[in-house]
């Protein structure tokens, strides 16, 4: 693996990865697009009910420098057209566990394969304005892999570079109306995609995590 991310040799990289992402090892806080909006928890109902959900950071460990596999989800789907995300989606009544979910729906969406993928542990679970609470985990995927695309869901899938990722002056904070109220959130700009609300929290907490 060569260049492990902003300021962290290979080795280093991959020792803060066995520590601070190891299953378990952290208390699962309640993080989220309520970070940056406390009040929206007081606008919701009590204790709501979430959809459990899990995704995969897929970091490829290219020979040029690691990068991070995205999708563009369909314009035509329900929730979130076109918007930038992890691969992964619910957790189904036929997946062991969150983590067989978020491979499973990896596979299901990009094809793939789980045999390319050493999934190195997992963040904080994010819950979403919208009603769910996403279990993300990151795996280190090796090269030589081919994707298909299943244009049902995803609209196209791309990589952007770890080093850009992580690097904090990428992480910006703009707002939008949603529901009649201003809601705050992080967003990333990398050429043409536009990374914003839970996938770009959700690598604000994979910074937090290497490099806090």
């Amino acid at each position: 693996m060569r260049g492990g991310g902003v300021g962290l040799s290979d080795d280093e990289l991959r020792r803060r990865l066995e520590e601070r992402l190891s299953f378990g090892s952290h208390p699962v806080p309640k993080r989220g697009d309520f970070d940056l909006n406390p009040r929206m928890r007081e606008e919701q109902a009590p204790s709501p009910v979430l959809r459990p959900a899990a995704v995969l950071i897929p970091i490829v460990e290219r020979a040029q420098g690691l990068s991070v596999l995205f999708t563009r989800r369909a314009d035509h789907l329900a929730r979130h057209a076109g918007q930038v995300s992890f691969p992964g989606g619910r957790i189904g009544d036929e997946d062991d566990d969150a983590v067989a979910a978020a491979l499973r729906e990896t596979e299901e969406e990009v094809g793939l394969p789980r045999s390319f993928v050493d999934v190195r542990g997992e963040l904080d679970r994010y819950e979403t304005g919208t009603g769910f609470a996403i279990q993300p985990f990151v795996g280190l995927v090796r090269e030589g892999f081919e994707l298909r695309i299943d244009a049902a869901e995803v609209a196209e899938a791309f990589e952007v570079p770890f080093t850009f990722l992580m690097d904090p002056g990428n992480h910006t904070q703009q707002s939008a109306v949603w529901q009649g109220r201003e809601r705050r959130y992080y967003a990333m700009q990398y050429e043409r995609h536009y990374i914003w609300g839970a996938t770009a929290g959700i690598l604000v907490n994979l910074y937090e995590r290497l490099y806090g």
